[in-house]
C-alpha cells in the first residue's frame, strides 16, 4: 500500500531549511508584510500557499549579499531579522517565532507555522564572536559559513579556496556556534570547508539547501564522501529544488548561455542589493526605487532559439533518493530555496508544491515513517541534539501563549 501524503503531513509537517521571503519583501514590497494572509503576487511564498504545502516550520533566511562590507552586512542582516519578527507579529494566528525544538513541537501542535531564523553567510558576523552571540540572542539558529564569496576564515564553493577550508579563526567560530547551539550550515561552502567543519564539529551539522553532486555536478552540491560523513556526525542534508542543482540539462543550458554572452561580449548584469525604506519613507516608495531584475536584450534571439529546459519533480526525487542511499534515511530533509531563485521545477513553482514531491516518493515505495523523517523529524532531531550538546544556549525563551 502506498503512503498517504496527507497523513504524513498531518503527523509531521514540512520543516523547510531555507526560504528567502524576507529578501523578496525587501526588494518588491519595501519590507511591507501586508497581504501575506491573502496572497502576494511575484513571490513564491505566502500563508495560504504555506498551508496548502503542508509547511509547519520554516527557517527564514536573512540573506544579505556577501560582497557587502562586513559592517554593512551586519546592519542589513539586522533589518532582515526585523522583517521576520514583523511577519510573525502581523499574523500571530499563523506564524510564531520559535527558538528551540520544544518551541517547534509546541507550535506544530497549536497549528501555527514555527518561524526560525538562519543567517546565510559568515560575512554577516563581521568576524566577531560578539556579533554571533548577539544574533543568537535574537533567535538566529543557524549560520551558513559562507555565501558566494570566501570570508577571511572560510572557503566558498563559488571561489578558489584560500584558507584550506577553515583557518584557526574559522575553527574557533564553528566551535563557538556549537557551544551556543547555533547550527553550522554547510550549504554554499567548498568541499574542503565541509570536511574541515566536520573535523571540528562535536554536534550535528546541516546543509540547509543543497542537492547531491553525484547526480548534478554543480559546485553548490554535496559530494558523496561528505554525505557519507553525515552518518557519523548525525547531521542532515536538506535537498533543494533549484534547477541548476538538480538538472544536468539546466546546467548545460546555463553554460551555453554564458558562452553566448561571452561571444557577444556581454558583461554580467550586476546584482543590485535593494535598499530598505528610510525612516519616514513609505514601503511603496522604497520598493519603487528598487530596479527590477534585467536581462541583456542582445541575448533575446538566442534565448528564443534555446529555451531553458524545465527541471522536474522526478529529478528532485532522484536527489532525495541518492541522499538517502548515501547518507541514510535519518540524514535527509527538504530546503526548497523558495524566493531565492527565479525559476523552480515544474510542479514545485511555489511553496504549495511539497505534497507533489512527497506523492512522487510515495509512488516510488517510500513508507510513511520514512517520509515523516524527510519532511521534518530529522531536522527537528538535529535541532534538539544541538541544544543538548551546547554549553550555553543563548536564544530567548518564548513567551507563554
Amino acid at each position: 500500500m502506498s503512503a498517504d501524503v496527507s497523513r504524513v503531513l498531518s503527523a509531521m509537517p514540512v520543516f523547510d531549511g531555507h526560504n528567502d521571503l524576507p529578501m523578496a519583501l525587501r526588494a518588491r514590497y519595501g519590507y511591507s508584510v501586508g497581504g501575506l494572509d491573502t496572497g502576494l503576487a511575484d513571490v513564491h511564498t505566502d500563508i495560504p500557499r504555506l498551508r496548502a504545502g503542508g509547511v509547519g516550520a520554516q527557517f527564514w533566511s536573512v540573506f544579505v549579499p556577501s560582497d557587502l562590507s562586513e559592517p554593512d552586512a551586519v546592519v542589513a542582516t539586522m533589518e532582515q531579522v526585523d522583517a521576520v519578527y514583523r511577519m510573525a507579529a502581523a499574523y500571530p494566528g499563523d506564524l510564531a517565532i520559535a527558538y528551540s525544538a520544544e518551541d517547534v513541537s509546541r507550535e506544530l501542535a497549536a497549528g501555527r507555522i514555527a518561524s526560525l531564523i538562519g543567517i546565510e553567510g559568515g560575512h554577516s558576523l563581521a568576524t566577531s564572536l560578539g556579533v554571533l552571540r548577539a544574533f543568537a540572542r535574537l533567535g538566529v539558529r543557524y549560520v551558513t559559513l559562507t555565501h558566494n564569496n570566501n570570508t577571511s576564515w572560510a572557503d566558498s564553493a563559488a571561489e578558489e579556496p584560500a584558507v584550506a577550508g577553515l583557518n584557526d579563526v574559522g575553527r574557533a567560530i564553528v566551535r563557538e556556534m556549537q557551544r551556543i547551539a547555533v547550527l553550522v550550515d554547510l550549504s554554499h561552502v567548498a568541499p574542503v570547508t565541509m570536511h574541515a567543519a566536520l573535523d571540528v564539529a562535536v554536534a550535528p551539522v546541516i546543509f540547509s539547501h543543497s542537492s547531491t553532486r553525484a547526480l548534478t555536478d554543480h559546485p553548490r552540491n554535496v559530494p558523496d564522501d561528505v554525505l557519507a560523513r553525515l552518518r557519523d556526525n548525525g547531521g542532515v542534508v536538506q535537498v533543494t529544488f533549484v534547477p541548476p542543482f538538480v538538472s544536468a540539462e539546466v546546467v548545460a543550458w546555463a553554460a551555453a548561455s554564458s558562452q553566448e554572452c561571452r561571444r557577444l561580449g556581454l558583461a554580467p548584469i550586476p546584482d543590485v542589493w535593494p535598499r530598505a525604506p528610510w525612516p519616514g519613507e513609505s514601503a511603496a516608495t522604497a520598493a519603487a526605487a528598487n530596479p527590477p531584475a534585467g536581462s541583456h536584450p542582445a541575448l533575446a534571439p538566442w534565448l528564443a532559439a534555446n529555451p531553458r529546459p524545465a527541471a522536474t519533480i522526478a529529478q528532485v526525487a532522484d536527489h532525495v533518493e541518492h541522499a538517502r542511499e548515501t547518507a541514510g534515511v535519518e540524514h535527509i530533509g527538504l530546503g526548497g530555496d523558495y524566493d531565492g531563485t527565479d525559476v523552480l521545477p515544474a510542479g514545485l513553482e511555489d511553496v504549495s508544491g511539497y505534497p507533489r514531491l512527497l506523492a512522487e516518493l510515495a509512488r516510488r515505495g517510500w513508507s510513511e515513517p520514512d517520509l515523516e523523517k524527510l519532511t521534518g523529524r530529522n531536522v527537528l532531531r538535529v535541532l534538539g541534539e544541538t541544544e543538548k550538546l551546547a554549553e550555553e544556549p543563548l536564544w530567548p525563551r518564548s513567551p507563554a501563549r
